[in-house]
């Protein structure tokens, strides 16, 4: 696996760098799967691709503060990301991981791999839910993915020194919630991990055997996506 720890200057630039990786393993002959790494500069919200903004964001609050509300191309609820939150984003072929064409499987094989890494700090951390990571029964980790015919995109969040009051402020209450949540307040529901971010990236390049840098990133790609969808008003507010 490719190792990529890069952060673009934006997160509408960031988010088409993560959209730009799967199309390009699409485009291409099998070769590597690829392990990314990046830490918004600011803070935003971040909408699933089926997100409706008036059931799951606080617009006007984002608006007034000049918090960017952008859409991804991956399924799942709406999430905050800032300084402190740590994103990982893996693409995976299907031609050496058949089962993972299985949703439920995905889930597993890529959150296995993410807890591990989380447990050499903290062994008591679990699997909730979908797609939660969590510990003492509050959510660190999020995550969703994107299934095209060969490739899978899987990407997720781990807050571990996030302002955890931003989430309350730039998000209602999600429509969607996991049983174990139980209604809690996003405040009462998540919490930091309190680690390096430094040795969890080492600790998640490890467990993926991600030893070789990825040099050859799509920047005209990612540049083209941006272009034509993450700077489009159309796009991020369509729902």
């Amino acid at each position: 696996m490719k190792l990529l720890d890069l952060t673009l200057d934006t997160p509408a630039e960031n988010l088409a760098l993560d959209e730009a990786l799967l199309e390009q393993a699409e485009a291409g002959p099998c070769g590597d799967d690829v392990l990314r790494l990046w830490e918004s500069r600011q803070t935003a919200v971040i909408l699933g691709r089926s997100s409706r903004i008036d059931d799951e964001v606080n617009l006007a609050a984002c608006t007034t503060a000049s918090i960017p509300v952008l859409r991804r191309c991956s399924g799942g609820t709406s999430v905050v990301i800032g300084p402190g939150c740590l994103m990982y984003s893996v693409v995976l072929g299907y031609q050496k991981n058949p089962a993972l064409r299985m949703v439920d499987v995905a889930h597993k094989y890529v959150l296995g791999k993410v807890l591990d890494a989380v447990k050499q700090f903290l062994p008591s951390a679990v699997f909730q839910g979908t797609s939660d990571l969590t510990l003492n029964n509050r959510k660190f980790s999020g995550n969703s993915l994107r299934c095209k015919r060969d490739h899978l995109l899987y990407h997720g969040t781990l807050l571990c020194g996030f302002s955890l009051d931003q989430i309350g402020r730039w998000l209602k209450s999600p429509p969607r919630q996991p049983e174990y949540r139980q209604w809690r307040s996003h405040e009462e529901f998540v919490t930091n991990l309190g680690l390096d971010l430094a040795s969890l990236r080492r600790a998640l390049a490890d467990q993926w055997d991600a030893k070789d840098v990825l040099k050859a990133w799509p920047k005209s790609l990612t540049s083209e996506l941006v272009e034509q969808r993450y700077r489009q008003a159309a796009w991020h507010h369509r729902l």
